[in-house]
């Protein structure tokens, strides 16, 4: 587990979105191309947003077949929203697996006030079985979520976040750069704080109870 996190320090950059909020692009398991840009320092926690980011109404396809009005679901909870995909090889498991430890440690009464929602940023690849099953690897109670790429790419967008990019490999496969941070939405329906990749175990179980005290 250390050794993914350290790998992907390299390929984690900030870059400046609208309303001067900030997105973390992660090009994990990629190349060297974002060896130029000054590596994020994780661990500090969540980052305040500049601006609150309100909750969009949006539906997608839920692992079992079912549609997913987030809205509506998540309705009360802290949510915690994730872009990203399963043949991720570094962020993504390293993010599932800090969560899954954490709401193990934490009382009921506050893991159960909590839901952690995943995008696929790869639609293409990953089927709502695919997604299932990935998940369960971390926490069966985990919410998975599939669309169109189309339906993704505006969404990430909506969100202010930076659009996931295909990257191709030599090989005939390929990665998917996406949003390497995990938005923190509060019961008003707004996220006021982004968790980066990086973000410790120990940051998480400091955080989230305050998260699920201010409803």
């Amino acid at each position: 587990m250390i050794d993914l996190v350290r790998r992907c320090y390299a390929f984690v950059r900030p870059m400046v979105v609208a309303s001067s909020a900030v997105a973390w692009v992660s090009a994990c398991g990629g190349g060297g191309e974002a060896g130029g840009d000054a590596a994020l320092v994780a661990g500090g926690g969540g980052v305040a947003l500049a601006e609150p980011v309100a909750k969009l109404p949006f539906t997608l396809t839920a692992t079992d077949g079912s549609p997913y009005r987030f809205v509506e679901e998540t309705e009360g909870f802290v949510t915690l929203l994730f872009f990203g995909y399963t043949n991720c090889p570094d962020v993504c498991p390293v993010h599932m697996a800090n969560l899954a430890a954490v709401l193990d440690r934490l009382p009921f009464e506050v893991a159960s006030a909590i839901k952690v929602v995943f995008v696929t940023t790869d639609p293409e690849r990953d089927t709502p079985e695919r997604i299932r099953e990935w998940l369960d690897q971390f926490d069966p109670g985990f919410l998975g979520l599939t669309g169109t790429q189309e339906q993704v790419t505006d969404l990430q967008r909506a969100f202010r976040l930076a659009p996931a990019l295909r990257e191709e490999r030599d090989d005939g496969g390929y990665l998917v750069s996406h949003a390497a941070h995990i938005m923190a939405f509060s019961p008003d329906d707004s996220a006021h704080v982004v968790f980066p990749f990086g973000t410790r175990q120990t940051d998480w179980m400091r955080e989230l109870p305050r998260l699920v005290e201010a409803r």
